[in-house]
């Protein structure tokens, strides 16, 4: 008898997601994402981090100091950006699995690249101007998203 326990093909591709931002050295969001192409082909991953070549023992993690310059903000690389960039073929047709809703800057960008379907768990900055422009560029595009619910793995032996 085959085991009918396992998991879906989207709680696996948001467990690729969450184990990536588990790579986030980001002490207060660590965000995963992950692109699956229509035949279910892992295409590209990616998490938020600065950028190659700086040290992430030099460029400041915090997000609530007065300059922007101290800040994360203008130095981290959001993980839909990577994931985006570390695609091993074009995105057209293809999904997105992510842990935090996408800000405007990656909506931009996720409609760009041609993905047209987002998976999202957590939705954070619901109702900001962020947020709200995000959906409206979505929903402009035809890019459809869709909220899951958090995932709960467990590894027997």
């Amino acid at each position: 008898m085959k085991n009918d326990r396992h998991i879906s093909w989207d709680e696996y591709f948001m467990g690729v997601a969450v184990l990536s931002a588990q790579r986030s050295k980001d002490p207060n969001t660590q965000v995963g994402a992950c692109i699956v192409n229509p035949k279910k082909r892992i295409v590209g991953i990616g998490y938020n981090g600065l950028p190659y070549g700086c040290d992430d023992d030099v460029f400041p993690w915090d997000n609530d100091k007065e300059g922007y310059l101290d800040n994360k903000y203008p130095y981290v690389v959001h993980a839909e950006p990577n994931a985006i960039l570390n695609a091993t073929c074009p995105l057209e047709g293809c999904t997105l699995y992510v842990t935090l809703f996408p800000c405007n800057e990656c909506a931009k960008l996720v409609i760009q690249s041609g993905i047209k379907k987002i998976v999202y768990m957590d939705d954070k900055y619901a109702g900001t101007l962020s947020d709200q422009a995000s959906k409206r560029m979505l929903d402009a595009a035809g890019v459809e998203y869709v909220k899951m619910k958090r995932i709960t793995v467990t590894l027997e032996r």
